[in-house]
């Protein structure tokens, strides 16, 4: 189950967070393994920042385990970058998958859920699963970034605590590392250490989530290309947490 607070009794999450708006990517996740170990995991959907975290856990020697949320509606390049990803880093990245195929899905829904309520198809595919890993593990490792484009993530912090199960009082820690890093920077550092990355980025996408409901960046900002058509930047699962406390 995630964390109760008087497990960690002595831990300032506050003081923590401003430090960390100071320290390198390197001392927040030798923190990290060293307070929490295995209990702390890195979620990735292949993004550049995600990758980047997981090049220096490797790197330091921190055995984070990483996961991701297998939607059964990715593009074929991301099953293929899984599979380099992990010879790459020599690890193996945990698939969550939902409770219906997609096959399964569209007969319960009649038809295409995402194109009549995308929505409910981003929480069935993403946020339940993802609620299930969360409710087993103490700190969530993300590669979010302030500068991504959306309200949400302007004001994302380092390190953030939430409530997650009021009935038991559980508690998350949801970690930010790169929260104040560039895209550039990001981009510079994947290039120089030869990480394997998805080559949808060099033919205009900006971001790669599913098929259906990613296009050629048409607009400004990393999230341009997402749901056109609907007044979504968000699939859910960096908002279902609520408020950080």
């Amino acid at each position: 189950m995630a964390f109760l607070l008087e497990d960690h009794a002595g831990l300032d999450v506050h003081a923590e967070a401003a430090r960390f708006e100071t320290t390198s990517l390197e001392e927040t996740l030798k923190w990290t393994w060293d307070t929490f170990g295995n209990r702390a995991q890195i979620g990735t959907s292949y993004q550049g920042s995600g990758l980047v975290i997981i090049h220096h856990a490797r790197k330091l020697g921190l055995d984070f385990p990483v996961f991701t949320l297998d939607t059964g509606l990715l593009f074929p390049e991301t099953y293929e970058l899984k599979e380099r990803l992990q010879n790459f880093f020599g690890l193996k990245i945990e698939s969550l998958d939902p409770a219906q195929t997609v096959a399964e899905q569209q007969e319960t829904y009649g038809g295409n859920l995402w194109e009549s309520n995308p929505d409910t198809c981003c929480t069935m595919r993403k946020v339940l699963p993802l609620q299930q890993k969360l409710s087993k593990i103490d700190v969530w490792i993300t590669g979010l970034r302030r500068n991504q484009g959306t309200d949400v993530r302007s004001k994302t912090g380092i390190l953030e605590l939430y409530e997650f199960d009021k009935l038991r009082a559980n508690h998350i820690l949801k970690l930010n590392p790169m929260a104040n890093w560039s895209r550039e920077a990001v981009w510079e550092y994947i290039k120089a250490n030869g990480i394997p990355y998805n080559p949808l980025h060099d033919r205009g996408y900006r971001t790669i989530g599913c098929w259906p409901c990613t296009k050629v960046a048409g607009g400004e900002g990393e999230r341009a290309g997402r749901w056109e058509g609907f007044d979504k930047q968000e699939c859910g699962i960096h908002t279902f947490l609520g408020s950080n406390i």
